[in-house]
Protein backbone atom coordinates (compact mmCIF):
# COMPACT_ATOMS: atom_id res chain seq x y z
CA UNK A 1 0.00 0.00 0.00
CA UNK A 2 1.08 3.55 -0.66
CA UNK A 3 1.39 5.99 2.29
CA UNK A 4 -1.86 7.60 1.14
CA UNK A 5 -3.66 4.23 1.20
CA UNK A 6 -2.20 3.39 4.61
CA UNK A 7 -3.35 6.74 5.98
CA UNK A 8 -6.85 6.08 4.65
CA UNK A 9 -6.84 2.63 6.27
CA UNK A 10 -5.76 4.10 9.63
CA UNK A 11 -8.52 6.70 9.42
CA UNK A 12 -11.01 3.90 8.72
CA UNK A 13 -9.94 1.75 11.69
CA UNK A 14 -9.98 4.81 14.00
CA UNK A 15 -13.55 5.42 12.90
CA UNK A 16 -14.44 1.82 13.81
CA UNK A 17 -12.43 1.81 17.05
CA UNK A 18 -12.14 5.30 18.58
CA UNK A 19 -9.63 3.97 21.13
CA UNK A 20 -7.01 4.19 18.37
CA UNK A 21 -7.37 7.96 18.03
CA UNK A 22 -4.20 9.96 18.78
CA UNK A 23 -4.12 13.64 19.72
CA UNK A 24 -0.34 13.90 19.55
CA UNK A 25 0.84 14.70 16.00
CA UNK A 26 4.26 13.14 16.54
CA UNK A 27 2.74 9.86 17.78
CA UNK A 28 0.39 9.81 14.80
CA UNK A 29 3.35 10.29 12.46
CA UNK A 30 5.25 7.44 14.10
CA UNK A 31 2.24 5.16 13.78
CA UNK A 32 1.84 6.04 10.11
CA UNK A 33 5.51 5.26 9.48
CA UNK A 34 5.19 1.93 11.31
CA UNK A 35 2.09 0.91 9.37
CA UNK A 36 3.64 1.99 6.06
CA UNK A 37 6.70 -0.14 6.76
CA UNK A 38 4.73 -3.28 7.63
CA UNK A 39 2.11 -2.85 4.89
CA UNK A 40 4.42 -1.80 2.06
CA UNK A 41 4.03 -5.19 0.35
CA UNK A 42 0.31 -5.53 1.10
CA UNK A 43 -2.16 -4.27 -1.55
CA UNK A 44 -5.19 -2.27 -0.55
CA UNK A 45 -7.38 -4.41 -2.80
CA UNK A 46 -6.70 -7.45 -4.97
CA UNK A 47 -8.49 -10.50 -6.34
CA UNK A 48 -10.36 -11.87 -3.32
CA UNK A 49 -8.65 -9.45 -0.96
CA UNK A 50 -9.61 -6.18 0.73
CA UNK A 51 -7.41 -4.72 3.46
CA UNK A 52 -10.23 -2.56 4.85
CA UNK A 53 -12.52 -5.57 5.11
CA UNK A 54 -9.80 -7.55 6.87
CA UNK A 55 -9.35 -4.74 9.38
CA UNK A 56 -13.10 -4.46 9.93
CA UNK A 57 -13.42 -8.21 10.53
CA UNK A 58 -10.59 -8.13 13.04
CA UNK A 59 -12.13 -5.24 14.99
CA UNK A 60 -15.53 -6.94 14.97
CA UNK A 61 -14.15 -10.21 16.37
CA UNK A 62 -11.33 -9.18 18.70
CA UNK A 63 -11.33 -6.99 21.81
CA UNK A 64 -7.67 -6.06 21.30
CA UNK A 65 -6.52 -2.98 19.43
CA UNK A 66 -5.62 -3.72 15.85
CA UNK A 67 -1.98 -3.73 14.77
CA UNK A 68 -0.59 -3.57 11.22
CA UNK A 69 0.48 -7.20 11.53
CA UNK A 70 -3.21 -8.10 11.92
CA UNK A 71 -3.59 -7.00 8.30
CA UNK A 72 -0.27 -8.18 6.85
CA UNK A 73 -0.47 -11.73 8.21
CA UNK A 74 -3.88 -12.45 6.62
CA UNK A 75 -2.58 -11.07 3.34
CA UNK A 76 0.41 -13.39 3.26
CA UNK A 77 -1.87 -16.31 4.14
CA UNK A 78 -4.21 -15.29 1.34
CA UNK A 79 -1.32 -14.96 -1.12
CA UNK A 80 0.02 -18.41 -0.22
CA UNK A 81 -3.44 -19.91 -0.75
CA UNK A 82 -3.79 -18.19 -4.13
CA UNK A 83 -0.39 -19.41 -5.30
CA UNK A 84 -1.16 -22.96 -4.15
CA UNK A 85 -4.31 -22.94 -6.31
CA UNK A 86 -2.51 -21.54 -9.34
CA UNK A 87 -1.63 -24.43 -11.65
CA UNK A 88 1.20 -22.47 -13.28
CA UNK A 89 0.35 -23.47 -16.84
CA UNK A 90 1.41 -21.21 -19.68
CA UNK A 91 -1.15 -20.30 -22.34
CA UNK A 92 0.68 -19.32 -25.56
CA UNK A 93 -2.41 -17.69 -27.09
CA UNK A 94 -2.38 -15.16 -24.24
CA UNK A 95 1.09 -14.00 -25.32
CA UNK A 96 1.04 -13.45 -29.09
CA UNK A 97 4.09 -11.22 -28.75
CA UNK A 98 6.31 -14.22 -27.96
CA UNK A 99 8.05 -15.86 -30.89
CA UNK A 100 7.27 -19.63 -30.71
CA UNK A 101 10.61 -20.31 -32.41
CA UNK A 102 12.57 -18.52 -29.69
CA UNK A 103 15.44 -20.94 -29.29
CA UNK A 104 16.52 -19.79 -25.84
CA UNK A 105 13.05 -19.23 -24.41
CA UNK A 106 13.98 -16.01 -22.62
CA UNK A 107 10.71 -14.32 -23.55
CA UNK A 108 8.77 -17.36 -22.35
CA UNK A 109 10.53 -17.38 -18.98
CA UNK A 110 10.05 -13.64 -18.57
CA UNK A 111 6.33 -13.87 -19.36
CA UNK A 112 5.86 -16.79 -16.97
CA UNK A 113 7.71 -14.95 -14.21
CA UNK A 114 5.70 -11.77 -14.79
CA UNK A 115 2.48 -13.78 -14.59
CA UNK A 116 3.44 -15.32 -11.25
CA UNK A 117 4.43 -11.91 -9.87
CA UNK A 118 1.10 -10.45 -10.98
CA UNK A 119 -0.81 -13.27 -9.30
CA UNK A 120 1.25 -13.08 -6.11
CA UNK A 121 0.65 -9.33 -5.87
CA UNK A 122 -3.06 -9.69 -6.48
CA UNK A 123 -3.05 -7.92 -9.86
CA UNK A 124 -4.21 -11.06 -11.68
CA UNK A 125 -6.50 -13.91 -10.71
CA UNK A 126 -4.91 -17.38 -10.49
CA UNK A 127 -5.44 -20.00 -13.15
CA UNK A 128 -7.07 -22.86 -11.27
CA UNK A 129 -7.76 -26.45 -12.28
CA UNK A 130 -11.44 -25.58 -12.69
CA UNK A 131 -10.53 -22.85 -15.15
CA UNK A 132 -8.64 -25.38 -17.23
CA UNK A 133 -11.31 -28.08 -17.16
CA UNK A 134 -14.20 -25.67 -17.78
CA UNK A 135 -14.98 -22.81 -20.08
CA UNK A 136 -14.43 -22.30 -23.82
CA UNK A 137 -11.31 -24.48 -24.04
CA UNK A 138 -13.00 -27.45 -22.39
CA UNK A 139 -16.11 -26.95 -24.52
CA UNK A 140 -13.99 -27.05 -27.67
CA UNK A 141 -12.35 -30.29 -26.56
CA UNK A 142 -15.76 -31.83 -25.87
CA UNK A 143 -17.03 -30.76 -29.27
CA UNK A 144 -14.06 -32.25 -31.10
CA UNK A 145 -14.29 -35.53 -29.19
CA UNK A 146 -17.99 -35.73 -30.02
CA UNK A 147 -17.20 -35.29 -33.71
CA UNK A 148 -14.43 -37.85 -33.63
CA UNK A 149 -16.61 -40.43 -31.87
CA UNK A 150 -14.86 -42.82 -29.52
CA UNK A 151 -11.71 -41.47 -27.98
CA UNK A 152 -9.95 -44.83 -28.44
CA UNK A 153 -9.38 -45.80 -32.09
CA UNK A 154 -11.11 -49.08 -33.11
CA UNK A 155 -7.79 -50.72 -33.90
CA UNK A 156 -6.56 -50.08 -30.37
CA UNK A 157 -9.85 -51.33 -28.88
CA UNK A 158 -9.51 -54.55 -30.88
CA UNK A 159 -5.94 -55.05 -29.71
CA UNK A 160 -7.02 -54.64 -26.09
CA UNK A 161 -10.13 -56.83 -26.37
CA UNK A 162 -8.40 -59.96 -25.07
CA UNK A 163 -7.15 -58.09 -22.00
CA UNK A 164 -10.57 -56.69 -21.00
CA UNK A 165 -13.17 -59.33 -21.86
CA UNK A 166 -15.91 -57.84 -19.66
CA UNK A 167 -15.63 -54.43 -21.30
CA UNK A 168 -15.48 -55.98 -24.78
CA UNK A 169 -18.62 -58.02 -24.13
CA UNK A 170 -20.51 -55.00 -22.79
CA UNK A 171 -19.54 -52.97 -25.85
CA UNK A 172 -20.80 -55.81 -28.10
CA UNK A 173 -24.13 -55.91 -26.27
CA UNK A 174 -24.46 -52.15 -26.61
CA UNK A 175 -23.81 -52.26 -30.35
CA UNK A 176 -26.35 -55.07 -30.78
CA UNK A 177 -28.89 -53.32 -28.54
CA UNK A 178 -29.01 -56.46 -26.40
CA UNK A 179 -29.67 -56.71 -22.65
CA UNK A 180 -26.58 -56.10 -20.53
CA UNK A 181 -26.74 -57.94 -17.17
CA UNK A 182 -24.34 -55.44 -15.58
CA UNK A 183 -26.82 -52.60 -16.02
CA UNK A 184 -28.75 -53.91 -13.01
CA UNK A 185 -27.69 -55.16 -9.59
CA UNK A 186 -27.68 -58.88 -8.89
CA UNK A 187 -30.25 -60.07 -6.37
CA UNK A 188 -28.42 -63.37 -5.92
CA UNK A 189 -24.88 -62.30 -4.99
CA UNK A 190 -25.60 -58.60 -4.25
CA UNK A 191 -23.13 -57.43 -6.91
CA UNK A 192 -23.65 -53.73 -7.56
CA UNK A 193 -24.53 -52.27 -10.94
CA UNK A 194 -21.50 -52.35 -13.20
CA UNK A 195 -19.72 -55.03 -11.18
CA UNK A 196 -19.53 -58.70 -12.25
CA UNK A 197 -21.34 -61.38 -10.32
CA UNK A 198 -19.44 -63.04 -7.52
CA UNK A 199 -18.97 -66.66 -6.57
CA UNK A 200 -18.57 -67.68 -2.93
CA UNK A 201 -16.28 -70.37 -1.58
CA UNK A 202 -15.24 -71.37 1.94
CA UNK A 203 -11.67 -72.25 2.84
CA UNK A 204 -11.85 -75.64 4.64
CA UNK A 205 -8.79 -74.81 6.75
CA UNK A 206 -9.87 -71.56 8.39
CA UNK A 207 -13.51 -71.44 7.29
CA UNK A 208 -12.99 -67.99 5.75
CA UNK A 209 -15.36 -66.96 2.98
CA UNK A 210 -13.86 -65.83 -0.28
CA UNK A 211 -15.47 -64.12 -3.25
CA UNK A 212 -14.28 -64.30 -6.83
CA UNK A 213 -15.64 -62.54 -9.94
CA UNK A 214 -17.57 -64.76 -12.35
CA UNK A 215 -17.28 -64.65 -16.11
CA UNK A 216 -21.07 -65.03 -16.49
CA UNK A 217 -23.94 -63.34 -14.69
CA UNK A 218 -26.37 -65.26 -12.53
CA UNK A 219 -29.60 -66.29 -14.33
CA UNK A 220 -31.79 -64.06 -12.15
CA UNK A 221 -29.64 -61.06 -13.09
CA UNK A 222 -29.93 -61.89 -16.78
CA UNK A 223 -33.72 -62.06 -16.41
CA UNK A 224 -33.86 -58.73 -14.58
CA UNK A 225 -31.63 -57.07 -17.20
CA UNK A 226 -33.79 -58.47 -20.01
CA UNK A 227 -36.95 -57.16 -18.38
CA UNK A 228 -35.39 -53.73 -17.82
CA UNK A 229 -34.13 -53.66 -21.41
CA UNK A 230 -37.57 -54.49 -22.83
CA UNK A 231 -39.24 -51.89 -20.62
CA UNK A 232 -36.74 -49.27 -21.74
CA UNK A 233 -37.24 -50.07 -25.43
CA UNK A 234 -41.02 -50.00 -25.04
CA UNK A 235 -40.80 -46.61 -23.33
CA UNK A 236 -38.65 -45.20 -26.10
CA UNK A 237 -40.98 -46.53 -28.80
CA UNK A 238 -44.00 -45.08 -27.02
CA UNK A 239 -42.41 -41.61 -26.94
CA UNK A 240 -40.89 -41.78 -30.40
Amino acid sequence: MTPREVAALIAYVVKLDPRLALDDQAAAGERLAQWCDLLSDVPATAHGWDAARTARDYIARNPYRIQPSDVSRPWHTHKADVMSRHVGTFEPTAHPEIDPDDRFGNAYVAALRAERVAIASGQQAPTTHRAITAGPAAAEVTRRLRELGEYMPPTVAQALAQFRPHRTERERLARDNAPDPLTVACTWCDAAEGEPCRGKSVNPRNQQTRYRPLSKAHPCRVEDATAAHLARNNHQEAHA
